[in-house]
Order: C-alpha cells, then sequence, then structure tokens
C-alpha cells in the first residue's frame, strides 16, 4: 500500500522546504498544489484550461477541478510508493475526497505533521523577503541580507518586495490560511493523523523532528 504525509503549516511555517527536504531523504515525491496547478494552466490541459475559466473572473477554482489534477498526478507511476502533499488538502471536504481518492489506488494518509510557528515570526519571515528583478535570487532581510542594500549578490539587479509580501498583506494571508485550515487540523487530529511539530526550531532541528514521526513505511518506502 501506497503511504502519503500531508504536510500542514502556515505560509513562512517553512513545509515547502521540509517537504523537499524529507523527498530526498526517502526517495518519495514532492507534491506541491501550486506546481500542479502551474503545470496545467503551462500546458493548457483541459483541467487547466477549465480552472483558467474560473481565475481569469477572479473566482476561486471550484473544488472538484482542484481534486481532478490531484487524482491524475497522484495516479502517475512516481507516486506509487506514496509522497509528500504539501498545500492539499486545504479543507475537510478536500480531505475526504483525498481519503477516497487514496483508497481507490491503493493507498492511504499515514501521518499529519502541523508546523506550527507564531504569528509574528511568520510576518518576520514572509515580510523580509527580497528578490532580484533580474533572475529572482532569494534574499532576506534578516536571515539572508545581500551585500550590499538593495542589490542582488549574483547578478547586481536590483533587489524588490513583493506586494504580498508586505506585513499588512501577510498578516492578512497568514489569518485567512489559519481559519481556513483549522478545521483541517481537526479533522486529523480526530483521526489520530495529526502531530504538532514546533517549526520555530532551525531548519535542520525541524527535518529531524519531522523525521522522527514519520512510519517505518514511509522511511523505507
Amino acid at each position: 500500500m501506497s503511504v502519503f504525509v500531508v504536510l500542514l503549516g502556515a505560509p513562512g511555517a517553512g513545509k515547502g522546504t521540509q517537504a523537499q527536504r524529507l523527498a530526498a531523504r526517502t526517495g518519495l515525491p514532492h507534491i506541491s498544489s501550486g506546481d500542479i496547478f502551474r503545470e496545467n494552466l503551462k500546458n493548457q490541459t483541459e483541467l487547466g484550461k477549465l480552472a483558467q475559466q474560473y481565475m481569469s473572473k477572479g473566482e476561486l477554482v471550484p473544488d472538484d477541478v482542484t481534486i481532478a489534477m490531484i487524482r491524475e498526478r497522484l495516479s502517475r507511476p512516481d507516486c506509487a510508493r506514496g509522497a509528500f502533499l504539501d498545500g492539499f488538502p486545504r479543507t475537510p471536504v478536500q480531505a475526504q475526497a483525498l481519503d477516497d481518492m487514496l483508497a481507490e489506488l491503493g493507498g492511504r494518509v499515514a501521518v499529519v505533521p502541523f508546523i506550527e510557528v507564531p504569528e509574528e515570526e511568520l510576518v518576520e519571515r514572509l515580510s523580509g523577503r527580497l528578490i532580484c528583478r533580474a533572475q529572482g535570487h532569494i534574499f532576506h532581510k534578516k536571515y539572508r541580507p545581500p551585500k550590499v542594500p538593495g542589490v542582488c549578490d549574483y547578478d547586481g539587479s536590483e533587489l524588490y518586495q513583493r506586494e504580498d509580501d508586505r506585513p499588512e498583506v501577510v498578516r492578512r494571508r497568514i489569518r485567512v490560511y489559519l481559519e481556513q485550515t483549522m478545521p483541517l487540523v481537526e479533522y486529523y487530529r480526530q483521526r489520530g493523523l495529526l502531530v504538532d511539530i514546533d517549526g520555530t526550531r532551525s531548519v535542520d532541528e525541524v527535518t529531524e523532528a519531522l523525521w522522527a514521526v514519520l512510519p517505518d513505511e514511509v522511511k523505507q518506502a
């Protein structure tokens, strides 16, 4: 049976970074819902075209379209042993759809780590991000400052802050995420799958904490 790990955490909690690290360590793929959307839109698949119709009107993509994209991705050969899921599910309805989908594919959710970081630290992490205009190199005002303020170390282009990385926007993003995700946290907690992870520690320490809660079947997949 294939085994899947659902990583939960607010924007800035580091779930994408940790998913990549765990994927490299186990050989299981890291499946990002954002990557799946971008792939479908770029390749103009039927699902991508359908999603674009809603997005171009500023509307949310319906669950059934999102779930169909996820189903197609999880049915590929590289997910035969399982995967780390990042960004999906976002709601209890999507979580139930995932359970049903995995049951059909011969898999199940093995564990759901919830990487917790206080709001103020999340704001500091996200609102300090700087991006270079030429190549998209990423810096941080506190954690990874450029050698020369406002200038990329690699190509000398200007560093700028994205609109959605401004503190007031970051706070709104975090609160929306938490409001939407708390029911999902409870969904998995009630099923005995949720594990709280302290995300305030170093990247390496968080990786080891996550590794410690992975079932042997995931580590040996």
